[in-house]
């Protein structure tokens, strides 16, 4: 009884450490193919550019609240070549608005994203601004 408790024990274990790797393997591939993207980008603008200036931009709208429809929130990413930057933030709703600004070195945010947050800066990354539609969460 013992060693069949001990059995499935590790099967499980060993199920759970396979679905988490695999998971990090398809974040792995999604982050490498956002890197291969960025250089390709970088060499089609051809030159040097100065990586220290804002050069890419995207804007993020959505419905953040539920009374509030026109997708008047956003989240605009303004990042420079070397994936530092801020996310600017605009919350509508009926009665007040609150904005928020979220610094951003090398591609992260220093203090948590929010969803939206993370695709603007992802999308600006990636040159897919200025505009861009909502992505669903993954």
């Amino acid at each position: 009884m013992v060693g069949t408790v001990m059995a499935l024990i590790g099967v499980i274990a060993g199920m759970t450490g396979v679905a988490i790797g695999l998971l990090a393997l398809r974040s792995a591939r999604r982050a490498v193919e956002d890197c291969l993207d960025m250089l390709a980008r970088q060499y089609a603008l051809g030159g040097v550019p100065d990586v220290k200036a804002i050069r890419d931009v995207a804007v993020c709208r959505y419905d953040a609240l539920a009374e509030m429809t026109g997708r008047l929130s956003f989240s605009v990413a303004m990042i420079n070549g070397l994936g530092d930057g801020i996310v600017l933030t605009s919350i509508n709703g009926r009665t007040e608005t609150r904005t928020y600004v979220r610094p951003v070195r090398g591609g992260r945010g220093i203090q948590p994203l929010s969803p939206e947050e993370e695709q603007a800066v992802r999308a600006a990354r990636l040159g897919n601004g200025p505009d861009i539609a909502l992505q669903p969460h993954r």
